[in-house]
This record gives structure tokens, C-alpha cells and sequence, in this order.
């Protein structure tokens, strides 16, 4: 993703807003980011405006050094920062479906290692997501190690506050699912991997690997 200065665009869809239809419909996606992840972006802008320090750090940058940042905005950075970072990176995973609907070659084979079979992945992922309390996210990610792990994130933390490189993501907010799906973020959940871009999420394993 682009490291985003001051000030922050909303970064447009790298798709069309009906192109994960079945799984996430036009209204979904349209509403989410036009409305939704817009609303974040203006706020962020807002916040930082008031405070000429932040306008040289990138957004990234500002998430995974929240202790630089001067406490009288921390925690709007922590949370409209996030909520911008979050989103960009749920649009940016993923892709209309194809046939490559699962990860290939290093990434594959840490998940099987991790997980016992990308099968017992979903399951266990799934299962975590539909854990996640109230609004929040649930995230494939690598640690400082290179490990896999699954995390929770509440509302809009980000895993890179945390020093972890996030590698795929749900938005559990219900936002992200309502209007399509109700209160069935079961549904929501098992359609989403359906539309989960593994290619990118291949690449970020590997550039880690290096």
C-alpha cells in the first residue's frame, strides 16, 4: 500500500464496486468506502491538521509508533488513523473471485505447518472471526519472527501498532456486512474467502521472507 502523507486521499477501489458480487454486493462495497472509509479520511485530515509534527510521518509510520505521537492526538490517530490504514488494507486484500482461491507455494505451505490444512485454517479462522466481540477485525498475520498467527483487533487497533505485518483481513464491523447480510456474519465470513486476493498476500509473505 502507498505510505499516505498528510493529507490523506481516500484511495479509490483497485476494482468496481460490484465486482465481488455474489459475495459482497455493489451497495456494500459503495456505501463502505464512498461513505464510510471517506468519513475516516476526513476526520484524520481534521485531527492532523492541528498538529504540524504529524504532516511529516506517513500513516503507517503513526500507527506503529503511537509513542511519537504528542498525547493530546494519540488516540484520535489511534483510532481515525487505524480506521483509514484498516480499510485501505481490507479494499486493497482482495479480488474478484478466480480459480486461484487459496495460497500458493511459501505461503501454503506455512499455513499447512501453522494449521495442520488450509481447510483447518478457514475453520479456525472463522471461528476467531465470529469471536470477535462487538466491531473489530481479524487478521493473518506475521510476527517479528516470521510466524504466522491469527489476531483480534477491537474496533479500529491496528496489527501494525502491535509490530506485526498483516497478510489478509476481515472486517467484522457490521457495517462491513449488514446491508447484504443482516446479522449473518457466519454467511458473511465464508463468502469473503471466497473473494480473498491470495496473490498479494503471497507476495507480502515472501517480501517478509527476504
Amino acid at each position: 500500500m502507498p505510505e499516505n502523507y498528510y493529507p490523506f486521499d481516500l484511495v479509490p477501489l483497485p476494482y468496481a464496486y460490484d465486482a465481488l458480487e455474489p459475495f459482497i454486493n455493489r451497495q456494500t462495497m459503495q456505501v463502505h468506502h464512498d461513505k464510510l472509509l471517506k468519513a475516516y479520511v476526513d476526520k484524520l485530515n481534521t485531527a492532523v491538521s492541528a498538529c504540524p509534527r504529524m504532516q511529516t510521518f506517513s500513516l503507517p509510520y503513526m500507527l506503529s509508533h503511537l509513542c511519537t505521537i504528542p498525547p493530546a492526538y494519540r488516540t484520535q490517530v489511534r483510532r481515525l488513523g487505524g480506521g483509514v490504514w484498516n480499510h485501505n488494507f481490507f479494499f486493497q486484500s482482495l479480488h474478484a473471485e478466480n480459480s486461484q482461491n487459496k495460497p500458493t507455494g511459501n505461503l501454503a505451505d506455512a499455513i499447512a505447518q501453522k494449521f495442520a490444512s488450509f481447510e483447518n485454517f478457514k475453520k479456525i479462522f472463522k471461528e476467531r472471526a465470529m469471536a470477535v466481540f462487538g466491531s473489530g477485525w481479524m487478521w493473518l498475520v506475521q510476527n517479528c519472527r516470521g510466524n504466522l498467527s491469527l489476531v483480534q483487533t477491537a474496533n479500529q487497533d491496528s496489527p501494525i501498532s502491535s509490530g506485526f505485518r498483516p497478510l489478509i483481513v476481515i472486517d467484522v464491523w457490521e457495517h462491513a456486512y449488514f446491508l447484504q447480510y443482516l446479522n449473518r456474519r457466519d454467511e458473511y465470513i465464508e463468502n469473503w474467502f471466497h473473494v480473498i486476493d491470495w496473490q498479494k498476500a503471497n507476495q507480502a509473505y515472501g517480501r517478509s521472507r527476504k
